[in-house]
């Protein structure tokens, strides 16, 4: 069931970071992804009553069992380094364009 909810989630939403209130890399990656002026869902997995168990299907479905857990256009991109990686070879942009979460003359480079 969590599987289900996690999938439609991401598919539902141009970009879903599915975090931690308490995160510091969750916390980094959304103030990026605000940066640059993306439309995101965030799913705070510590606040939702079945967050232990979306945490677990999302290990299953992605072999990543750690937050921040990226979503774009419905992809996986990873978590904080994966997503700081993209956006310092400039891949994260051109990924939030095409997924519509950015208009491609609204975002700022940070």
């Amino acid at each position: 069931m969590a599987l289900v909810k996690a999938k439609q989630i991401v598919s539902s939403n141009p970009v879903v970071v599915f975090s931690k209130s308490y995160c510091p890399y969750c916390t980094r990656v959304k103030q990026l992804l605000t940066q640059l002026g993306a439309k995101y869902k965030a799913i705070e997995l510590d606040v939702e009553s079945d967050g232990p168990q979306i945490q677990e299907a999302l290990a299953e479905w992605t072999g990543q069992r750690t937050v921040p857990n990226v979503f774009v256009g419905g992809k996986h991109i990873g978590g904080c380094d994966n997503t700081m990686a993209s956006h310092g070879k400039g891949e994260l942009v051109p990924l939030l364009v095409d997924a519509g979460a950015v208009a491609r003359a609204a975002y700022r480079v940070v």
